[in-house]
């Protein structure tokens, strides 16, 4: 897979990595990302993911864009108020780089459809905040075989972990859904928290494709935006576990 001399000029401090070079940059164009939620972590994952020439970045998200978004969910502007978040996310992305397929599920992700929506894809984004839809997304991801990059932010905390064959799944990690599992809109969220996340959950979707360095898979990285620090914990197996247990 060739570069066009723009497409060398654009990702040439990627190119100039031992970690990627022209070898990890072509997987890069050649990879599919699936992002569930084009919100405050799909937002900054998204626009750092065409930034990086990932080929085709596939969005799915049901929601319209609100004026309390804009907060934190950088990839919109206030004349987007009103209008659905994939459709104006897909104008900013293209905007961004016109090298980038995007395609767009203007649909909830749930059970029933979520093999169908991630299908195809090279690598899955997590950043929805409820957990029936992060159950499912997982379900899906681990059937296809597909890594899942899961992040989640609340307040002033935020966490990031990958999922992948032959380690821990999500449901490893959450068995079953906390009662009263705290919200953004319940609880607040500083916006910059969800920029950081989303990043980070960028940074594990590109580390996979190009096959750099050590993902977070069996790890979860939490931090503490509040105090500024960060820490890695383990994640194991759980032998019961209804997702994965079979493997």
């Amino acid at each position: 897979m060739s570069f066009t001399d723009d497409e060398r000029q654009r990702y040439a401090r990627h190119i100039l990595l031992k970690e990627i070079g022209g070898p990890g940059q072509q997987r890069l164009k050649a990879a599919s990302a699936a992002i569930v939620g084009a919100g405050g972590l799909g937002a900054p994952a998204a626009l750092y993911l065409a930034a990086a020439g990932v080929g085709r970045l596939r969005l799915i998200d049901d929601d319209t864009v609100s004026l309390d978004n804009l907060q934190r969910q950088i990839i919109f502007r206030d004349a987007d108020v009103g209008a659905p978040k994939v459709d104006r996310a897909r104008a900013a992305l293209a905007a961004l780089n016109d090298n980038v397929a995007v395609e767009i599920e203007r649909q909830r992700l749930t059970e029933a459809n979520a093999a169908y929506l991630l299908q195809g894809a090279d690598v899955v984004l997590d950043g929805t905040d409820d957990f029936e839809t992060r159950f499912a997304v997982n379900a899906a991801a681990r059937s296809l075989g597909v890594p899942l990059v899961s992040g989640a932010v609340g307040r002033w905390d935020g966490q990031v972990s990958a999922f992948a064959h032959g380690g821990p799944c999500y449901r490893c990690f959450v068995p079953e859904a906390p009662p009263n599992a705290e919200t953004c809109s319940r609880v607040g969220v500083v916006g910059a928290l969800t920029g950081v996340i989303g990043s980070i959950m960028a940074l594990e979707a590109i580390k996979l494709v190009v096959q750099a360095g050590e993902p977070l898979i069996g790890r979860v990285m939490l931090f503490d935006g509040l105090n500024g620090e960060a820490r890695t914990v383990a994640l194991k197996r759980d032998p019961a576990c209804p997702v994965c247990a079979n493997e």
